[in-house]
Parts: C-alpha cells; sequence; structure tokens
C-alpha cells in the first residue's frame, strides 16, 4: 500500500484547482461523477518509479485506490466548507508555491547542467585543499596564554600530555586525552594547521598557538600518506554540492534583482 504522505502534494494540489487540461484527459475513475484523469495517476507512477518503485500492476492498482480515496475525502471536506478555511487556503496555497519552485528548480539545473568538466574541477580543487598527508594530533585548548605556557612547562618536566588535557577547554577531546584523531590541515583554522604541519612526529608546541577559540598546546602523534577516494567514488556527492551551489546562486540573484519593499 502506499504511503499517503508520499502523494500529499498531488493531492494539495488536485485540490487547488481544477486543470482544463483534464477536461480531454481520458478518465481512470469516476468518484461520485468527479473524473479522475489518468494523468493524474500516471503523475503519481512516475513519482513513485524516481523513488525506486517497480512499475508493476499491484503498484498501478495502489495508486488508483489511493487516489479514489483521496477525492473520496477532498469532496467531503468540500461539503463541511473546509476549503474556504483561511488556514485551509494559506496551506493550499504554500503547497502550490511548494510544487513550482521544485518545477523552477528543476528546469534551472536543466537548462544550467553541472557538467562532467566542472565536477573534475571540483574535486581536483579539493584534493589540492586536502594536501597529501593526515595528521594524529592531540591539543590542549585554555584561555590564557599564561596558562599555556604553564601546560608546556609541565610537559618539560614529562607530565603526560593526556593527563593535562583533561583542563582542556575543548571538553570533547579532553576526554580522549586531547586526542583529535585522524585529521588534514584543512580542518583546522590556519594558525593551528601551520602549527600541526611544523611538528616531527612526538613533539608538542614549545610556544602556544592563538587561535580564535583560545591558546592551544599541540603535539604531533603519528602521520601517514592520505587516500583520496577516487573520482568515482565521490562523484554524486561533488555533484549534490555544485547543484546546490548553482541553486544557491540563481536564488541570490533573483534576489538581486527583485524589488521587496
Amino acid at each position: 500500500m502506499l504511503n499517503m504522505k508520499k502523494m500529499a502534494a498531488l493531492a494539495m494540489l488536485g485540490a487547488l484547482a481544477f486543470n482544463t487540461a483534464y477536461a480531454e484527459d481520458k478518465s481512470a475513475a469516476l468518484v461520485n461523477g468527479v473524473s479522475i484523469p489518468q494523468s493524474r495517476v500516471d503523475l503519481a507512477i512516475k513519482a513513485e518509479l524516481a523513488q525506486g518503485q517497480a512499475d508493476t500492476p499491484e503498484l498501478r492498482k495502489s495508486i488508483r485506490e489511493n487516489l479514489i480515496k483521496r477525492e473520496l475525502m477532498v469532496q467531503e471536506a468540500t461539503k463541511l466548507n473546509l476549503d474556504k478555511s483561511p488556514d485551509v487556503l494559506q496551506e493550499m496555497d504554500m503547497a502550490k508555491q511548494s510544487v513550482l519552485i521544485n518545477a523552477y528548480l528543476s528546469d534551472y539545473l536543466k537548462k544550467n547542467p553541472i557538467t562532467e568538466d566542472m565536477l573534475v574541477q571540483e574535486y581536483e580543487a579539493r584534493k589540492a585543499k586536502l594536501g597529501d598527508k593526515e595528521y594524529n594530533a592531540r591539543h590542549i585548548l585554555v584561555d590564557t596564554e599564561a596558562q599555556a605556557k604553564t601546560i608546556i612547562a609541565q610537559l618539560g618536566k614529562k607530565v603526560k600530555f593526556e593527563k593535562l588535557a583533561a583542563q582542556s577547554k575543548d571538553t570533547g577531546s579532553a576526554a580522549q586525552g586531547g586526542s583529535l584523531g585522524w585529521q588534514v590541515p584543512s580542518n583546522f583554522v590556519a594558525p593551528f594547521a601551520q602549527a600541526l604541519q611544523s611538528l616531527k612526529k612526538g613533539e608538542y608546541t614549545k610556544e602556544p598557538v592563538h587561535t580564535q577559540f583560545g591558546w592551544h598546546v599541540i603535539r604531533l602523534d603519528d602521520e601517514r600518506a592520505l587516500k583520496v577516494p577516487g573520482f568515482e567514488e565521490v562523484k554524486p556527492q561533488l555533484q549534490q554540492r555544485l547543484q546546490q551551489q548553482a541553486i544557491q546562486k540563481a536564488i541570490a540573484d533573483l534576489q538581486a534583482k527583485a524589488k521587496v519593499e
């Protein structure tokens, strides 16, 4: 049985207005004299197939039955004058907006496709940003430079880094002895990344490192060559990312040209 929520948008649109194009459409069913056009059934089937459903007689029958049930509920709601409720009218208008927005975005992406070259360029740019190494590091974050220098002095006296990390403001890593796990430098703010990359395995910073978060003492536990996923492996994520960027730009362009008072 189809999930009624999956087709709520179609149901709302059906209640919005009668599409005159349906007047010549083949009828899939008559419900109290009201025709359910075959094109509506076809649209619902198309939506289900896009979600991975198989086109089977059972699917088509289930869709038809659900559309009949929806038509019955719409007719009853209309008898109760619910279609004249201010709240319902607002919801119907918003549902119409949502469908039109999705249609606009789909049309925009069709007219402005993300090409293979664009995907490759994005992949290479992100790959270059990641670098060729990743680092297993620890840090201790405190409020003042003086506190950080005290910690460095204690490390010089062979107090264990993991023990001192308990006082770190970064409570998440503090519970792990200051461990940040394996990370690429680009995951950190510039001063932190630069200090980390200057260390050799087993070394810690002899001077506090200042960032917008506070003062850090950093230790490098290990480093290794970075294994970057292949292009084909991340291609779907790159596609989605570039599409989102394109949509954001399209919306920004619309806002820039709009007169909003």
